[in-house]
C-alpha cells in the first residue's frame, strides 16, 4: 500500500498562527484543516493559494468548537468525572494568582501551552 502525501484532517487547537499554517501544509489533496484555537485578533494566516485551489484543500474555522453549551458541557463534565475525557494531561503548569504575569510571559515565550490558575481552598 502507498503512503498518503499528507493527512485528510488536521486540527489546530492552541491558537498559534504558525500551527494553523502547519495544519494546512500537512494536508493531502482534498484535506481539511480546522482551526479551533483562538488566534489573536487581527493576526493573518498565510497559506499557499495554489494548494488551496489546485489541490482542493480546505481551511475551516470553528468558533468554540461549534458546541451547544447547555447540552454539551454537562456531557463533558460527566466524561471527565468518569475518566473518559483526559483534561489533566493538557495542563502544562499550575500557577497561583500572584504568578499570573510570569504565566503570561511563559506562554508568550512558547514555554507552555496552558497554565491553570489554582486558587487556595476557601474555608
Amino acid at each position: 500500500a502507498s503512503v498518503p502525501e499528507g493527512v485528510d484532517y488536521a486540527f489546530e487547537a492552541i491558537g498559534l498562527k504558525k500551527a494553523a499554517e502547519q495544519a494546512f501544509q500537512m494536508l493531502a489533496k482534498g484535506g481539511t484543516a480546522v482551526v479551533v484555537g483562538m488566534i489573536p485578533e487581527g493576526q493573518m494566516i498565510e497559506i499557499n493559494g495554489e494548494l488551496l485551489m489546485g489541490d482542493g484543500k480546505s481551511l475551516l474555522g470553528s468558533n468554540m468548537g461549534s458546541n451547544r453549551f447547555r447540552v454539551d458541557i454537562p456531557k463533558y463534565v460527566d466524561a471527565y468525572l468518569e475518566g473518559n475525557l483526559k483534561l489533566d494531561e493538557l495542563v502544562s503548569s499550575r500557577i497561583t494568582l500572584d504568578q499570573v504575569n510570569e504565566g503570561y510571559e511563559s506562554l508568550n515565550r512558547g514555554e507552555v501551552a496552558r497554565s491553570v490558575i489554582v486558587f487556595p481552598d476557601v474555608i
